[in-house]
């Protein structure tokens, strides 16, 4: 599965044209930007699935850095600093990780932008 398959290419692409310069991305804008704040609960949990590369159940680290290029290859990769900060964000429990939950929570909590 791909985002193409969830997601609006348009609306995409203006997700990442607001967030390309390094220290830009904000998971909120982002969200709202690429239309996945206005998806039902099982295309969040789809988007969940795609972000998880390993299938471990969870959004680590690694996986968070690289989650630009899962909606372009070219797109670039997160500072380390923004992937720390998307990580506490969505890590409710503390465990260094994003659950499915604490994804679907990031996606629908844009309301304050």
């Amino acid at each position: 599965m791909a985002f193409a398959d969830v997601l609006n290419a348009a609306e995409v692409k203006a997700a990442l044209d607001g967030c390309s310069g390094a220290g830009s991305f904000d998971h909120k804008k982002f969200f709202s930007a690429c239309g996945l704040a206005k998806k039902s609960a099982d295309d969040v949990k789809k988007a969940f699935d795609i972000l998880d590369q390993d299938n471990s159940g969870y959004i680590e680290e690694e996986e968070l850095k690289l989650f630009l290029q899962n909606f372009c290859p070219s797109a670039r990769a997160l500072t380390d600093k923004e992937t720390k900060d998307f990580l506490a964000a969505g890590d409710s429990d503390g465990d260094g990780k994003i659950g499915v939950e604490g994804h679907n929570g990031l996606c629908k909590n844009t309301d304050r932008l």
